[in-house]
């Protein structure tokens, strides 16, 4: 889906980096964030959502924590609270 694609390159020109993955299966996942780089095995900072929860958090109609609340994202780690960079995605449309 192109759409997300779309998505996942301006939240990589906002946030470019290593430190956390951002996970929308089965269409695709991207590094993003500075910090430290993570090489091997799982990922100590993982965020996965649907590509309908993407669209939904980008274009600002719904909120992250109700969405992390009720399951419809997943986030772990200490780095993985990206809602003020979907915020900035916001902004920037």
């Amino acid at each position: 889906m192109s759409q997300v694609k779309e998505v996942l390159a301006k939240i990589s020109k906002l946030a470019p980096g290593h430190a956390v993955e951002l996970r929308i299966p089965p269409y695709s996942a991207i590094q993003c964030v500075e910090g430290p780089k993570h090489t091997r095995g799982t990922p100590p900072n993982v965020v996965e959502m649907s590509a309908e929860v993407l669209f939904e958090i980008a274009g600002g109609k719904i909120n992250w924590q109700e969405a992390i609340s009720d399951g419809r994202i997943s986030a772990s780690g200490e780095r993985s609270d990206i809602s003020a960079l979907f915020q900035q995605l916001g902004a920037a449309e």
